[in-house]
């Protein structure tokens, strides 16, 4: 399985839109839009899982892609490394 990062998206953009938006390019096994935890609006990325094979032809195929106005960023996911910022900490260091 293979997580994809879909990012750009409309804020008007739904699970169900994406879902059918990558499944034209193989089987979907999961979506998940990325909202803000205390607003719960949209923060315009999110998630999809999909088989490898299937996965690489979603990125290349919808990778720049329009949608909503405004061009897909669409690549395999990377692990996250490291604390992002937010109150506990983390991210990238000061520069004074």
């Amino acid at each position: 399985m293979t997580k994809i990062y879909v990012g750009n998206l409309p804020f008007s953009a739904s699970e169900s839109e994406i879902r059918e938006l990558f499944a034209q390019h193989g089987t979907v096994e999961s979506v998940s839009l990325i909202t803000d935890r205390d607003t719960g609006r949209p923060r315009g990325f999110g998630f999809v899982e999909m088989s490898r094979a299937d996965a690489s032809r979603a990125i290349q195929n919808l990778n720049g892609k329009e949608l909503g106005g405004r061009a897909l960023r669409v690549n395999e996911a990377q692990e996250r490394t490291g604390g992002g910022g937010g109150p506990r900490g983390g991210g990238a260091p000061k520069r004074w």
